[in-house]
């Protein structure tokens, strides 16, 4: 995504497909309370209903984001159209929050999905998931080239003869996937796609052949890293992951900032 918007402040929340994601798990929980509440003796394992809710809700999200803009090629006009995207998804998730509380239990399962957390993670998720997160990666390798030629802008990339429509519509598919499989096993973690490859630029470089297995390597331990510091607080309940890689990244992305504004690199 920063690759696609030449901008490393960018994360896939941009063009909304992780809110579209957190509103079709909180979708499918609201769901299976309500009328799969019979579900284990149906033989259905609702949670796995979830992870194909979050895909759902990524994929609607992209197919949105594709309908609103086909009229349309500007790189301007995806940021735009995918953040009203993303603000009226968190919306609707908020609604139904709200809606939700008069269960108890319901009420406190999504509000611990929205927050983030890999504790009801099994492996039936994460099978689920790494089949999605592999080919996504792959196809992130298979477009570096062509991320690496957007940096020097869209008119020089295109007279070197790169279809940048193409390239543009195939990388949202991708952030689709890696975005619905990632919420379906954690909910909404923060600050990982932001945080994690804008500070491995300095030592990765800008090449997107280095950058994304790197950030994928090092992004999984910084989520690892928060999961063992939610889990290990003394004297008090588990604190959401979402919350705990927040309170980590932001301070570590206002210092990048801060340095790279120093630097004037911003934008590179």
């Amino acid at each position: 995504v920063q690759g696609l918007f030449r901008n490393p402040l960018a994360d896939p929340g941009i063009i909304g497909t992780t809110s579209g994601a957190v509103l079709g798990g909180k979708v499918v929980l609201v769901l299976v309370e309500v009328i799969l509440g019979a579900a284990a003796i149906r033989g259905i394992a609702p949670d796995l209903l979830i992870p194909i809710g979050c895909m759902l809700g990524a994929g609607i999200s992209l197919a949105l984001l594709f309908a609103l803009t086909r009229n349309g090629s500007s790189v301007l006009l995806l940021l735009l159209i995918g953040f009203a995207l993303s603000s009226l998804f968190a919306s609707l998730g908020g609604m139904l929050t709200t809606i939700a509380q008069d269960s108890w239990e319901l009420g406190r399962a999504l509000v611990a999905f929205a927050l983030g957390s890999v504790a009801g993670a099994s492996m039936r998720h994460v099978l689920f998931a790494l089949p999605l997160v592999v080919a996504g990666v792959i196809a992130a390798m298979r477009f570096s080239t062509s991320l690496d030629l957007l940096l020097s802008g869209e008119e020089e990339a295109e007279s070197l003869g790169l279809d940048v429509a193409h390239v543009r519509r195939w990388t949202a598919v991708w952030v689709a996937v890696l975005t619905g499989a990632a919420v379906s096993l954690g909910g909404f973690v923060g600050f990982v796609g932001l945080v994690v490859p804008h500070a491995l630029r300095p030592y990765a470089g800008v090449e997107h052949r280095k950058l994304v297995p790197y950030a994928a390597v090092f992004g999984a331990i910084f989520v690892a890293a928060s999961d063992v510091f939610a889990r290990s607080l003394p004297g008090m309940s588990e604190m959401p992951l979402g919350v705990v890689t927040g309170l980590v990244g932001a301070p570590i992305f206002l210092r990048l900032l801060l340095r790279a504004h120093r630097t004037g690199g911003l934008d590179g």
